[in-house]
């Protein structure tokens, strides 16, 4: 069986943050390898409008995510880790932070959660950019722009190598991480340029 019947079967074919029934895909929640990988663990069936709106923080709209009363006593991790970033997102509104009071996660689930920094000001998150200024976030794909040379060994990283499912230096908005290889390097983001989902 698939992931997307798996979803189907788990959701009654809705998506599990809205109910809708239209414009439903696979939604996998970033990063992706801190849910052990993609599959239904770290996955959830979402319409096309939670999708953008959870992607593109300027695009929520608040009274559509009021859905999120009935979605986030959901037994399922993804399901209550993006509840739980959504309504921190939106808890200047009000509504959402009495929600985010009575919802409950296990440490791991919200360390997981905190990861994308919805739940910090704009004043405290540190923004990742690539050489373009596109900003990156954990779990996106990269692409190296110049050859790197890889401090500590005699590897250089060829201009145009991918580097999949980065991670973020919550320290430093100039550092990321990601395998070149089997090798784990720090590459700073002024030399990737992030790829598009269809790269």
């Amino acid at each position: 069986m698939s992931v997307l019947q798996d979803l189907e079967n788990r959701s009654g074919k809705q998506c599990e943050l809205c109910a809708s029934t239209t414009d439903l895909s696979i939604y996998e929640v970033k990063p992706t390898s801190t849910v052990g990988g993609s599959g239904v663990d770290g996955s959830l069936l979402a319409c096309k409008t939670c999708v953008t709106q959870i992607d593109n923080a300027e695009e929520t709209e608040a009274n559509h995510w009021r859905c999120l009363n009935d979605s986030m006593w959901s037994e399922h991790r993804a399901v209550k880790v993006v509840a739980w970033r959504m309504l921190s997102r939106l808890r200047n509104e009000g509504w959402p932070q009495d929600m985010l009071d009575m919802l409950y996660l296990e440490d791991a689930d919200l360390r997981f959660a905190k990861e994308s920094g919805d739940h910090l000001d704009d004043s405290e998150k540190i923004i990742h950019r690539d050489a373009n200024g596109v900003i990156l976030q954990a779990g996106d794909n990269v692409v190296l722009i110049k050859d790197l040379k890889v401090k500590g060994s005699s590897l250089v990283a060829k201009q145009g190598t991918a580097v999949r499912r980065i991670s973020l230096d919550r320290d430093n908005a100039k550092y990321i991480e990601g395998k070149v290889g089997p090798t784990q390097i720090v590459i700073i983001t002024d030399y990737v340029k992030k790829m598009s989902e269809k790269e």
